[in-house]
């Protein structure tokens, strides 16, 4: 195990008192696990708001990545390197998820960067995220999703201390800030 990555992960429970404290406004749905983009299409139908897709990655260089991106954005893990500048990547063991982030595959989501306390993780948005009034990401568990506002996710990301590198998955890299 990497000691790099360790440190005390946050429940569900942790994260809504962490959105609570950070003033950052939070719906959540409860539902069957889903591990996938194109499962629980109708819990999608249910939820206002740009659903998501999340991918955690290790370039390379050693790096750890998590690309959070509108579920239908199309990323090419070939042409993704030259566009956020890392080093040729892969995904991530679910070993090294659960060390890094304290969730498990299918899991995976923004609001993991909550529990990343060495900043060893890069965050890429979408930029097709970055223009939605609502977002929506499994709460660490994928039993459940959770809707916050645009200017929520900004808001938790400030407070975890995170500038995304915001790309345009059909266009060039541009840091936007968070």
């Amino acid at each position: 195990m990497n000691r790099r990555y360790c440190a005390p992960m946050m429940s569900r429970h942790d994260l809504f008192a962490f959105f609570d404290a950070h003033g950052v406004d939070h719906a959540t749905l409860d539902h069957p696990a889903v591990f996938r983009v194109g499962e629980g299409e109708e819990i999608k139908a249910a939820l206002s708001g740009a659903h998501t897709k999340n991918l955690f990655l290790k370039d390379s260089r050693e790096q750890l990545w998590l690309i959070s991106a509108e579920q239908d954005t199309r990323i090419d893990l070939k042409r993704l390197p030259a566009v956020i500048g890392s080093g040729r990547l892969s995904f991530g063991s679910a070993a090294l998820l659960q060390q890094a982030l304290g969730v498990t595959p299918g899991s995976v989501t923004a609001f993991a960067l909550v529990n990343d306390k060495a900043r060893a993780v890069r965050f890429v948005l979408d930029a097709r995220l970055h223009e939605a009034d609502q977002v929506n990401f499994h709460p660490l568990v994928n039993t459940a999703t959770t809707t916050i506002s645009y200017a929520g996710l900004r808001a938790f990301l400030r407070a975890v201390g995170v500038d995304p590198l915001i790309v345009d998955f059909n266009g060039p890299a541009a840091r936007l800030g968070a």
